[in-house]
C-alpha cells in the first residue's frame, strides 16, 4: 500500500541524517511529493486562501479508508495559488479547499494547512536544502 504524503513527510523527518533525508526523498519520489515542497519551499508560489487555521471539519476515517489522498488531489492545487486560475471567486475557492482538506485524512489535511502557508518545517524537519538536492531537476522561481 502507498504511503500517505503525511506518512512520507514523517519518514524524512525522522531520517537523523542529511543523506537519509535526500535517500527517502528520491525513494518516495511522485508528482504529488515534488508539488507540495514546490508549493511550500518556492517564494515565488503564492498562496490566494487566507493565511492560518482552516473551519473544516476533520475526516475521522482510519488511514487507507479516507475518501481522497493529496497523491490524486495535487492536481488540484494550483486553484489555490496564484496564477492557477483566475476565474474562481474567492469564496468558492475557500470552499473548495476545505472540501479538499475534509476529503482528506486528518494527517493529510494539516499538513496541506501548513503547505499553504510555507510553514512545513514547523511540523516536519525538511529543509529547502535537503530537497533542492533530493531533486536537482525543481526550478524554483523564488529565491533559493
Amino acid at each position: 500500500m502507498k504511503l500517505l504524503m503525511s506518512e512520507v513527510l514523517q519518514k524524512v523527518s525522522n531520517a537523523k541524517t542529511k543523506a537519509a533525508k535526500i535517500n527517502l526523498l528520491r525513494e518516495h519520489n511522485t508528482a504529488a511529493l515534488r508539488s507540495l515542497l514546490i508549493v511550500n519551499y518556492d517564494e515565488s508560489v503564492i498562496s490566494l486562501l487566507p493565511e492560518g487555521p482552516v473551519p473544516y471539519n476533520a475526516n475521522g476515517a482510519p488511514a487507507g479508508t479516507e475518501h481522497t489522498k493529496l497523491e490524486h488531489e495535487h492536481r488540484k492545487l494550483y486553484l489555490f495559488f496564484k496564477g492557477g486560475s483566475n476565474s474562481i471567486k474567492q469564496s468558492k475557492r475557500e470552499d473548495l479547499f476545505i472540501q479538499m482538506l475534509e476529503g482528506l485524512h486528518e494527517s493529510e489535511a494539516e499538513a496541506l494547512i501548513l503547505i499553504k502557508d510555507k510553514k512545513l518545517q514547523k511540523k516536519y524537519k525538511i529543509t529547502k536544502a535537503v530537497v533542492t538536492e533530493a531533486f536537482p531537476q525543481i526550478q524554483w522561481g523564488g529565491r533559493s
